[in-house]
């Protein structure tokens, strides 16, 4: 890694951006992922790492909303937190056998898909709403099974689906999509790094560092979200996603 006072300066803002985002909606690797990739980091460290470092504002921000946490109806808890621990580390050990410029050919389009189907996500879920509410055990069990894969393999945008996908499965309640997809992004990017250190893909140094910023990226900005209109969250998370598909496409 190149180790400047500018590139240093870059990871700490990045990361602390990034864990503000997760916590507003997801999208935090939309910072940190280039960030590190720009700080000389190959493309597969480079989003292990960043996973990493924003891991503990998951668990900060999960915490910003210890009010309004709950799991689905259809779903207890301890299955919901189940089925994440599964998809993140099936996605997980699928980064690791990924090659570096493989990774990078790949990335722009996970980046819009997760935009598109987030801009999406409330005219899906008007098309496609019943009179009955809330989806069943087994299409949220399906669904997060799916999401919490591409989560483990990577992370960028994860809220942003997670959010997406329980508009879809009929959730109405914004803070406790919120609470949930903290907690549940936690989980899984627990077990993914887990695996990402064992495959010898951290650089640790620049993770501890960017942790730190996450943190407080994460709190801050989850007490902010709660009063933050709706509207407002989605402008943020559709437009950084865009900007950053835009420029990974341009590399």
């Amino acid at each position: 890694m190149e180790d400047s006072l500018f590139t240093w300066g870059l990871l700490i803002v990045a990361a602390f951006l990034g864990g503000g985002l997760n916590a507003i909606a997801g999208g935090g690797s939309f910072f940190t992922f280039p960030a590190l990739v720009y700080a000389g980091v190959p493309a597969v460290a480079a989003n292990a790492s960043g996973t990493l470092a924003l891991l503990p504002g998951y668990v900060a921000s999960t915490w910003g909303f210890r009010e309004d946490l709950k799991a689905p109806a259809a779903l207890p808890m301890g299955q919901t937190l189940g089925v994440s621990l599964l998809g993140g580390a099936l996605g997980a050990g699928l980064l690791l056998v990924t090659p570096d410029e493989v990774f990078r050919a790949v990335v722009p389009w996970l980046l819009l898909a997760a935009t598109v189907l987030f801009a999406a996500g409330p005219r899906l879920m008007t098309a496609l709403k019943r009179g009955d509410g809330e989806a069943g055990g087994i299409a949220h069990a399906a669904s997060l099974l799916a999401v919490s894969l591409y989560g483990g393999y990577f992370n960028g945008g994860l809220g942003i689906v997670l959010l997406a996908v329980f508009s879809l499965l009929g959730h109405r309640d914004l803070n406790m999509m919120q609470g949930l997809k903290n907690l549940i992004s936690a989980v899984l990017t627990t077990i993914a790094v887990t695996l990402y250190a064992l495959g010898g893909a951290i650089v640790w140094k620049e993770s501890l560092v960017m942790m730190i910023a996450a943190i407080a990226g994460g709190y801050v900005m989850a007490r902010v979200a709660r009063r933050l209109p709706a509207v407002v969250v989605r402008t943020v998370v559709i437009a950084t996603g865009l900007v950053m598909t835009i420029l990974f496409f341009r590399t």
